[in-house]
């Protein structure tokens, strides 16, 4: 198992309407790899509740793994106002639009 192969590629991931990695944006966050069940464990922090393109996000974490074999657990959470307002701030300046 290439632990700098898949850190690489799960901080690649980028969100599709901002300029910015699910990590840099603090939506992914606590990315450990167990090498004993050649699984990734998550946790993605969305900035509100009901973010439409959630499943979207997640997919997109999970076949970046799969590509790689690595298997894909997560749980969730909502941010707390410092981390939303860092995502904020970095959705403002990299916003892009889809």
């Amino acid at each position: 198992m290439d632990f700098a192969k898949i850190i690489s590629a799960v901080e690649g991931v980028q969100h599709p309407a901002i300029n910015a990695s699910l990590t840099t944006l603090g939506i992914l966050q606590n990315v450990d790899i167990d090498p004993d069940s050649n699984k990734v464990k998550a946790t993605f922090a969305w900035p509100f509740d009901g973010i439409p393109i959630r499943d979207m996000l997640i997919a997109s974490v999970s076949n970046t793994l799969s590509n790689l074999g690595v298997g894909f657990e997560f749980d969730e959470k909502i941010m707390n106002e410092e981390e939303r307002q860092k995502f904020l701030q970095i959705e403002q300046a990299n916003w892009k639009g889809m």
